[in-house]
């Protein structure tokens, strides 16, 4: 290509947070691109699938907080497409009584004030039948929780994106990134230039920030996404008012586990380990360890004895951790043009359009509208001039 196209921004992957920065680009009147190194829609990342939980229960203030707004930009989304991207289902939270997580995640529900019922060991299984709760757990039930439909989300707002002007081209998979006032971005099928850049590149951050002299100490991880038959048709399904589920940890792991009711499969229930191993994302089916499925066998077998203990479908997905398990929403620290957005960790879909606004205000130089201090890379700073 012998001329360069010139772009406000350039987003780089398509993902979830990529294609919702590029959607509030758009929105605020920015020329944008966003590039993707798969045709799309893929299952090669972290954001295909058909489900994921959206929740306010979390361990920390900020996450229930930032909800709060992503609720709203989730059903303006609905509204502008005329797509159900969202069906409330609650999300039963269980854990050892005494434990620090599972207080953690029941006194930020108290103290935002989320709708939220607190079950006992007495009308437990009136209420959730099928689901056998350990001794000395509780439960507490996120009400305000649901299913967002992962899939259909990330294609409508990549139409509402190109509704507004932007373009996307798939199959082009960034080469060089040359940073400096007008930043140059090499692709497999031409050279792009732009005022600013966002790198939204989820397990392949690190092999793009190579050309930023830059590296985060992310690590990738290959999760086996299980799906577990019911013996009786219907009891764990969605229409029988089964709800999302998460332990925060067991008899069988530190860990959380986490379930949605059957509905993407008939008859099978969507339950994962909430953690995996070690993958290089352009070799992960390489990756087979199953000590994951064997942790979820385990635990289905003592507390979900309306499932089959042996997965009917396994496929995968990867996350980007951070080691603190918080997002990187920031600035480079030599670039201020260039802005990151990584380590998801595995909990980032539900953020997408709030992390897309986020990350757009950075772009654009504005105050942002939350405080950002949990995502800053100068919290493991230190670490970060040696590739990991």
């Amino acid at each position: 290509m012998s001329t360069k196209e010139e772009y406000d921004c350039i987003v780089i992957g398509a993902g979830v947070q990529g294609s919702f920065t590029a959607y509030q680009l758009a929105k605020n009147n920015q020329k944008t691109l966003l590039l993707e190194q798969f045709v799309l829609p893929h299952t090669r990342g972290s954001s295909h699938g058909q489900t994921r939980i959206i929740r306010k229960a979390y361990e920390q203030d900020f996450y229930t907080h930032m909800m709060e707004e992503c609720y709203e930009l989730w059903a303006q989304l609905e509204r502008e497409a005329s797509v159900k991207l969202y069906r409330q289902t609650g999300l039963l939270v269980m854990g050892p009584e005494n434990s620090q997580s599972y207080q953690l995640f029941k006194s930020t529900l108290q103290r935002n004030k989320v709708p939220m019922v607190t079950l006992t060991r007495d009308n437990f299984s009136q209420h959730i039948p099928h689901v056998n709760l350990a001794e000395g757990d509780g439960a507490v039930v996120d009400i305000t929780a649901g299913i967002l439909y992962a899939d259909r989300a990330l294609k409508t707002v990549q139409g509402q994106f190109q509704k507004l002007g932007g373009i996307i081209r798939d199959k082009e998979k960034v080469m060089d990134i040359k940073p400096g006032p007008i930043v140059t971005v090499s692709s497999s099928a031409g050279v792009y230039q732009a005022k600013s850049v966002v790198i939204t590149a989820g397990p392949w951050a690190n092999k793009l920030l190579t050309h930023t002299d830059l590296q985060l100490p992310l690590e990738v991880v290959k999760i086996n996404v299980c799906y577990w038959k019911e013996k009786v048709p219907g009891s764990y399904n969605v229409k029988q008012r089964f709800p999302c589920f998460l332990l925060t940890e067991g008899e069988e792991s530190k860990e959380h586990i986490y379930g949605l009711p059957s509905n993407e499969y008939p008859g099978l229930v969507k339950i994962c380990y909430h953690m995996g191993s070690k993958t290089d994302p352009d070799q992960r089916d390489k990756q087979t360890d199953r000590s994951d499925i064997d942790i979820l066998q385990r635990y289905i077998s003592r507390c979900l004895p309306g499932l089959l203990p042996e997965p009917a479908v396994v496929e995968s997905c990867m996350y980007t951790l951070t080691p603190d398990r918080h997002f990187v929403l920031d600035h480079h620290p030599s670039y201020s043009n260039i802005v990151i957005g990584a380590g998801f960790s595995g909990h980032g879909f539900k953020f997408g359009p709030i992390i897309g606004k986020l990350l757009c205000e950075l772009s654009l130089g504005q105050v942002p509208s939350y405080d950002l201090s949990p995502f800053r890379i100068r919290r493991f700073q230190a670490k970060t001039k040696s590739a990991l």
